[in-house]
C-alpha cells in the first residue's frame, strides 16, 4: 500500500516535468510598432536631427556618453551609452545615411530588452519631411514580456510628441516653414 502512494506522487511529478520540457521556456515577447508625422522642414533639415548627437536639440532629457568617436559625431558605427531609469543601456547607430532618409539605432538594456529603432525620411509636399519611425522591441527574459508589451504601446503613441518637439526644435533654430 504504501508503495502505491509514493508511487502516484512521483507519476504526477514525472508528468509535469515531462510536460514542462515538452512546453519549453516561456516565450520572449517581440513588438514591432510605428508612427509617422509630417513636418515644414526639408529633409536635408529634419533627417540629421535623429542622429543621438543633434537628437540633443529636441529631446528633453537625452543625454548620450559618446564611447565613439570622440568627440561625439553623428555617423554610422556610434556607440553611447544612456540612462533608462535604474537601467544603463548600450547603443549603436547601425545606419546613418541622412541624405537617403535612413537612420537606425539598436540599444540593449542587459538581462531586459533588446531594441531596435528604424527612422525613414521623406520629402512631403513643396519643403515639408514625412517620418515614419518603427521601434522593434523584444524582451530578454519571460518576467519582462508585460514591459516590452508597455514599450510597444507606447511607442506606437509617439507620433505627436515628437513632433511638437522637433517643430520647437526647429522653430528656435528659424528653420521651419
Amino acid at each position: 500500500m504504501r508503495l502505491i502512494i509514493l508511487a502516484i506522487p512521483f507519476a504526477v511529478v514525472a508528468a509535469l516535468a515531462l510536460s514542462a520540457q515538452k512546453a519549453g521556456p516561456a516565450p520572449l515577447l517581440h513588438v514591432r510598432n510605428s508612427f509617422a508625422f509630417t513636418i515644414g522642414a526639408p529633409p536635408a533639415v529634419v533627417a540629421p536631427l535623429f542622429g543621438a548627437q543633434r537628437e540633443r536639440a529636441w529631446a528633453e532629457g537625452w543625454d548620450p556618453q559618446f564611447l565613439y568617436p570622440q568627440p561625439p559625431e553623428d555617423k554610422a558605427g556610434v556607440v553611447f551609452t544612456t540612462k533608462h531609469g535604474h537601467h544603463s543601456s548600450t547603443w549603436i547607430t547601425t545606419v546613418f545615411e541622412p541624405e537617403k532618409g535612413h537612420i537606425q539605432h539598436v540599444y540593449f538594456i542587459p538581462d531586459a530588452m533588446v531594441t531596435l529603432i528604424d527612422i525613414r525620411t521623406a520629402p512631403s509636399g513643396a519643403s515639408g519631411t514625412h517620418v515614419e519611425v518603427t521601434y522593434e522591441r523584444t524582451a530578454l527574459a519571460p518576467e519582462l514580456n508585460d514591459h516590452v508589451r508597455e514599450q510597444g504601446s507606447s511607442d506606437s503613441k509617439s507620433a505627436k510628441h515628437w513632433r511638437a518637439a522637433i517643430e520647437e526644435c526647429l522653430k528656435k533654430e528659424g528653420q521651419l516653414h
